[in-house]
């Protein structure tokens, strides 16, 4: 199965950490990212699964990406 990073914790996002929630068949493993770690994690609290991951990262910083994906492996 596949992992996913979403970036960003705003409307769009939130839209699409619940459609990528709801499809476990395709993805494995998830992870939400945003500048404000909080804004992430009500996210996951309003999906209601325990088991996806969330980070801080501010997406201007090239050197935090490349650590985030390094970490994560998407």
């Amino acid at each position: 199965m596949g992992k996913v990073l979403i970036i960003g914790a705003g409307g769009v996002a939130t839209v699409a950490a619940h459609k990528v929630a709801k499809n476990t068949d395709v993805f494995s493993e998830i992870m939400i990212a945003s500048r404000t770690k909080s804004k992430c994690d009500a996210i996951v609290k309003a999906i209601g699964r325990d088991d996806i991951k969330t980070a801080q990262v501010d997406a201007d910083s090239v050197e935090q990406l490349v650590a985030l994906f390094n970490e994560f492996k998407p």
